[in-house]
């Protein structure tokens, strides 16, 4: 049970920088009066701005901060709930949002969002909705149940009810669900994977065992030739090796022409240039008798004899130089004879090296073929590795298709739990079973009240009135203090449902100018007897501009106007 025991505010709409205080739990019955615009209504906006962030009227959040201070609105409000002692603190400028359970702040470090979930659903158990349905019933900007959509009304019975549980079931299935579909499509998508190798594996496994030994046998083939290949061209190398080494034999006879032949023209350089100063001199005294130095005579004799002597001495070179001329030539043509056995020994050399090169290519590509026959070989040989991988891979798809097996019997049972806690399942079973509780207590209170109609719901919500004078009615065709009764006779009756089942009882009730309305002659003392006797463990709040109703009461609050600010007298 929540017991809500106070609740104060200032700078809240009307009230101004003092702390207007209203104790909830000391008075069965309080009645409420003041003029308009006095702040008696106040008390709505303050309760519903402090449980669950906005107000009871149509009115914006930052109208509520009083238009005079303009800043410090702050509502407070005090609650148990079992052994549980609550209170919450709401403010504007600065926004404040503050949760005390037995005197200590909760989640401070939590969102508004977060806090306020945690308020609803795990402190007070009703949201907004269900609160002002079975805490206050109001005139003004007030939707009652008849008046609520049909989506609406299920959520204010599952509340009272306490069935929503039901509705969170049903998102977390949604949920498993869509994850449950997502699963699917991946292993749909792995199963097509490892399908696919499978049947990669499969062929290659074929192509080993068809490819194989043909490959090896070309391969074979191949190396042959290239074993015939290269016996050839060592043959042909040899062969060359042998003319090389007889030319070289041959050369070795003409290595020094080429010094010679250079010795040889030096000498015979140096033999022209003596034939060349013998002739000089034998000219010299030829012409001359007397010496051109001194001017002394040169004697015939001395000539003659010199004469003689540098001709014998020349004709010794020109021998001499005919001699060396014939050596050179001799040389000569030896070392032509050493350059053209060199040149093809050259040529012979790289015939070698162009065949080794060969020989080499083909040792290479050897080793190539052979080394890609003991790759075949190898894999041809571990055949049974290629097994084991495609064993594994049909166990993984195995195991793959029991998932997708699993996940859709997992599926299946969610869809048919889907099923269940849809709002045709269970749910409206539970409903069912107290449709009739409800009806005849909307009746009860009704003919209490004087108002004689046979009302009921049906598993939608919808309603069927049954008059003395109509068959068929609906809740638009009453005159409004007849609908008055009706809310009233709905109103106690989801207080009294929710008592039943446990699942939102509180000590409050608010009732905004109900005597106000036209109850069609309906008078206050059956009302007063209603709620005194009926019902049960409530401290009721009545709203009114009836000033005349202050005997009525055992407790009553009046509000003033007093310097601009709402206050009580």
């Amino acid at each position: 049970m929540i017991e809500f025991k106070q609740i104060r505010y200032k700078n809240f709409l009307s009230s101004g920088n003092q702390f207007t205080t209203i104790h909830l739990n000391q008075n069965k019955d309080t009645l409420i009066v003041g003029q308009n615009g006095a702040g008696k209504s106040t008390i709505l906006d303050a309760l519903t701005f402090s449980l669950f962030g906005k107000p009871f009227r149509k009115v914006n959040k930052p109208q509520l901060v009083n238009t005079v201070n303009e800043r410090d609105c702050v509502v407070e409000i005090e609650f148990a709930v079992g052994k549980r002692e609550y209170k919450i603190v709401r403010g504007i400028k600065p926004n404040i949002f503050e949760i005390y359970r037995d005197g200590s702040k909760l989640n401070e470090d939590s969102s508004a969002n977060d806090q306020q979930n945690y308020l609803e659903k795990q402190i007070l158990k009703l949201n907004y909705k269900s609160f002002t349905q079975i805490v206050i019933l109001g005139s003004a900007s007030f939707v009652p149940f008849m008046q609520l959509t049909a989506a609406n009304r299920r959520e204010v019975i599952e509340d009272l009810l306490d069935i929503k549980v039901f509705s969170s079931m049903l998102e977390i299935i949604k949920l498993q669900l869509k994850d449950a579909k997502d699963n699917l499509k991946v292993l749909d998508l792995k199963k097509e994977s490892v399908a696919d190798k499978i049947l990669m594996q499969k062929r290659f496994i074929k192509t080993i065992e068809e490819s194989s030994q043909n490959d090896i046998v070309a391969k074979q083939k191949e190396i042959s030739s290239l074993v015939q290949e290269s016996a050839s061209y060592q043959e042909k190398v040899l062969d060359l090796l042998e003319e090389v080494e007889d030319l070289q034999t041959a050369a070795k006879g003409f290595t020094s022409s080429g010094d010679t032949v250079k010795k040889l023209g030096q000498f015979r350089a140096k033999l022209q240039s003596k034939k060349h100063s013998s002739g000089e001199e034998i000219k010299f005294f030829q012409d001359n008798s007397v010496c051109p130095t001194c001017t002394q005579s040169i004697e015939d004799s001395f000539r003659v004899n010199r004469i003689e002597h540098l001709q014998q001495l020349l004709q010794k070179h020109e021998d001499s130089l005919s001699q060396i001329g014939e050596a050179i030539s001799a040389e000569e043509e030896k070392e032509q004879k050493f350059l053209k056995l060199q040149k093809e020994i050259t040529n012979l050399s790289n015939e070698i090296s162009q065949f080794n090169i060969r020989i080499s290519n083909s040792t290479k590509r050897k080793g190539d073929l052979e080394s890609e026959i003991q790759d075949i070989t190898d894999r041809l040989e571990n055949r049974s590795a290629e097994d084991v991988k495609l064993s594994e891979y049909k166990k993984s798809l195995k195991t793959i298709l029991e998932t997708i097996q699993n996940t859709k019997e997992e599926f299946d049972l969610l869809t048919q739990g889907q099923l269940l806690l849809k709002d045709d399942g269970v749910k409206s079973s539970i409903i069912r079973k107290y449709l009739p509780t409800i009806n005849k207590l909307v009746n009860d209170y009704l003919q209490r009240m004087d108002f004689y109609i046979n009302f009921t719901l049906d598993e939608e919500f919808n309603e069927k009135i049954q008059t003395p004078v109509h068959e068929k009615f609906s809740y638009p065709s009453f005159s409004e203090g007849e609908k008055m009764r009706i809310d009233l006779a709905l109103l106690f009756t989801w207080r009294e449902i929710a008592r039943m089942k446990n699942s939102v009882v509180t000590n409050l009730l608010i009732m905004d100018e109900v005597f106000d309305s036209s109850l069609d002659g309906f008078g206050t003392e059956e009302f007063l007897k209603i709620v005194r006797f009926v019902i049960k463990d409530a401290n009721v709040f009545i709203i009114s501009h009836k000033n005349e109703l202050f005997d009525k009461f055992n407790h009553c609050l009046e509000f003033k106007k007093v310097g601009g600010f709402s206050r009580l007298a």
